[in-house]
């Protein structure tokens, strides 16, 4: 694991640094060799699959654009020299080998693991000083960028202008990394990336639903799961003395009423598996040209085919007085807890036998034909 290169432990890094402070660490992958060069990742940026952005401009004299893809090899022969970044999403399910470095981040549960961003920039490159809402690993795949961060800054962004630059920035602190060196920056610190030669970048970000996000989806999810939940109600209504005022007691009731919503801890948390796993999904899974049926699976495991996620799904269980209840992309399976956690393990999955029950064996069937999993010999 990379932390072993800084000589923390896991439980040292969530105590100290986890959503506390930046963390460098040098060579936390030694000898990097990125499995995907910046011309594997314009490619991917060309298909209109792939989530890529073009962003130009520098930094302070803020004359920003950005433009979104799919782009073609006349765009990229179309670049200037300097000042240009290309910014790819999801790009360990376009490749899903890049799964394992993802894996090196297994010690964070993997519901909370968003995706791996790869950004690409000539020199003088750079998407300008901003914050983000979430966690991010920044590791230096090729070339050399130097990262500026600030935690005290001027909140104010750039006018009329589509990314979320800040319109001043003052460094605190500064390091130039190298290819294996990682950053790691928890929210809300302020930063900065310029691309010093031509370089890459690899980010693996984490996901943090706003409260915003929760109550939308929430309230989605009650209307069509509990008939839009209980009304208001006021039976001990005293008469009115201002006619327009909502008082201090309607005010207390209606608090009352988005409580319960999450009162109910089991209904709740059927309502965040689902949401949980669907959050931020750039894809919904396709279903796999045939169906499976139990006969079919524990063969095909006999012959030494293994199971595997399908990249673009989320698997994540939840425990019920039941057993378990496993989420694929919103879909809710009810189960037991054991083959839950060994489905959203990967390596456990790869590792399954013929040797299942029925109900096991229908699940995963269930799983396969709905293209959360896919078999691969």
């Amino acid at each position: 694991m990379f932390l072993d290169q800084s000589e923390l432990t896991v439980k040292q890094f969530l105590a100290e640094y986890w959503q506390k402070k930046p963390l460098l660490i040098r060579q936390a992958f030694p000898d990097f060799e990125p499995e995907l060069k910046a011309d594997d990742i314009a490619g991917l940026a060309c298909d209109e699959l792939a989530e890529s952005r073009l962003v130009t401009g520098s930094f302070p004299a803020h004359d920003w654009a950005l433009r979104y893809g799919p782009f073609d090899e006349q765009d990229f022969k179309n670049l200037p020299a300097t000042d240009w970044t290309l910014l790819v999403q999801d790009v360990e399910k376009h490749y899903p080998p890049l799964q394992n470095l993802v894996n090196e981040f297994s010690f964070i549960p993997r519901w909370r693991i968003d995706d791996l961003m790869v950004s690409v920039a000539g020199p003088g490159g750079s998407v300008g000083p901003h914050t983000d809402q979430y966690d991010v690993f920044l590791l230096q795949a090729e070339g050399r960028r130097c990262w500026q961060i600030s935690h005290s800054y001027d909140h104010e962004l750039v006018q009329d202008c589509e990314l979320n630059v800040l319109s001043r920035f003052v460094a605190e602190q500064e390091w130039v990394l190298e290819p294996g060196d990682m950053l790691y920056l928890p929210p809300g610190v302020a930063h900065h990336g310029l691309a010093l030669d031509q370089c890459m970048t690899w980010s693996i970000g984490m996901r943090a639903p706003s409260t915003a996000d929760l109550l939308q989806s929430l309230g989605e999810w009650l209307a069509g799961v509990k008939a839009e939940g209980k009304r208001y109600g006021d039976p001990e209504l005293k008469a009115a003395t201002l006619t327009g005022e909502v008082d201090a007691s309607a005010i207390s009731r209606f608090r009352d009423l988005v409580r319960e919503c999450s009162n109910d801890e089991q209904l709740f948390a059927e309502f965040l598996g689902g949401f949980l796993s669907r959050y931020r999904l750039a894809l919904e899974p396709a279903p796999p040209g045939r169906l499976y049926d139990s006969a079919e699976l524990q063969a095909a495991l006999r012959q030494g085919h293994v199971l595997r996620h399908n990249p673009w799904t989320r698997l994540l269980w939840l425990e019920t007085a039941a057993g378990a209840q496993l989420f694929a992309a919103g879909a809710n399976y009810p189960c037991s807890r054991q083959i839950a956690a060994t489905i959203c393990e990967p390596l456990r999955l790869e590792r399954l036998d013929a040797d299942l029950s029925t109900a096991e064996s229908d699940l995963l069937c269930a799983l396969l034909n709905d293209g959360h999993l896919y078999l691969e010999s």
